[in-house]
């Protein structure tokens, strides 16, 4: 079979042979439909994700659609290095091949469900949100931020507010359902006084870095005999940065909380509970995503590929120019 194929870590896979995957106990071959390239393909591609590493070469891409021998239509994921997605075939094991509705295409499941997942999660599972809260989403104007968007308002969230850098994305957020947005471009002075104006039951975070210290900052207090409001930050990306200053301070100060979301800290029962509520919600149109769809033949370009509206690209393997 063809696929994305990257020989060593850290270098942009390319579209050539690999062997055919074969499967073992409680596995099925996938006829792949549609992969997604996610900030965490590339994370892992370049060797800097904590799951990275194992066998090399190997295939590109963490999940997917295809159809199984039967002819089932579905969403997968869970494969088996040095096997991903990004392939013409690919091995899953049973319990991650999800029956997918006629409501929705291979290409916006393939898309939308690894950031709607993220957020889904990190918002139900590990914040604990309930309804009629305040949510703070750090990188809203992200594919991932944008739909942690939608997803807060379709969890109950009584008021979401949208923080990111893109301007013209951070305008479109009101009509996704944000009530409020805050521009991460401004001077740190300025963005500590914004995030101080307002208080947080959970915060998703899709940043970490320099926003996230702005936002300690902004919480920490500054009286003795005042309880803080408490504040559920669940962190789930690093695109600003892996580290921050945490100071003492912060913690004895407030009732910051900070949790993690993703592989490790969730289980695979809380993930399984949850992709029936996000595929029935994305084939009825309540969570949307913009895609941009390119032949895996293409993956290469593909990967150099910068898109600026918060959209995913979508890599056909059946599509070759």
């Amino acid at each position: 079979m063809n696929g994305a194929i990257v020989a060593k870590a850290g270098q942009v896979p390319q579209y050539r042979f690999f062997p055919d995957p074969v499967p073992g106990n409680h596995e099925q071959i996938v006829k792949v439909k549609a992969a997604a390239i996610h900030p965490i393909v590339k994370a892992i591609v370049a060797g800097q994700h904590y799951s990275a590493g194992g066998d090399q070469p190997f295939v590109a891409g963490v999940d997917g659609t295809g159809v199984l021998e039967d002819g089932t239509r579905v969403y997968f994921g869970g494969l088996r290095k040095p096997y991903g997605t990004m392939a013409e075939y690919g091995v899953a094991d049973k319990n991650w091949c999800v029956p997918l509705p006629d409501g929705i295409s291979d290409s916006m499941a393939a898309a939308i469900f690894n950031p709607a997942m993220s957020s889904w999660l990190a918002l139900s599972h590990r914040g604990q949100l309930q309804p009629g809260e305040t949510v703070l989403i750090l990188g809203a104007t992200g594919a991932a931020g944008k739909l942690a968007v939608q997803i807060a308002k379709e969890l109950g969230a009584g008021k979401v507010i949208a923080a990111g850098r893109n301007k013209a994305v951070l305008a479109q957020l009101p009509a996704l359902g944000a009530d409020e947005c805050i521009a991460l471009d401004q001077s740190p002075e300025d963005l500590i006084k914004a995030f101080a104006a307002q208080s947080y039951d959970v915060v998703i975070d899709y940043l970490w870095g320099a926003p996230v210290s702005a936002l300690i900052t902004a919480i920490t207090g500054k009286e003795l005999m005042k309880e803080a409001p408490r504040t559920r930050l669940v962190q789930v990306g690093a695109m600003a940065g892996s580290h921050i200053s945490l100071p003492a301070e912060a913690l004895r100060s407030s009732r910051l909380e900070i949790l993690g979301s993703g592989g490790g800290s969730v289980a695979p029962e809380a993930i399984f509970k949850a992709f029936p509520e996000v595929i029935k919600r994305a084939a009825a149109g309540k969570l949307v995503i913009d895609l941009v769809e390119m032949p895996l033949c293409e993956v290469a370009a593909a990967w150099k590929l910068e898109t600026t509206n918060g959209s995913r690209i979508v890599l056909l393997p059946g599509e070759n120019r």
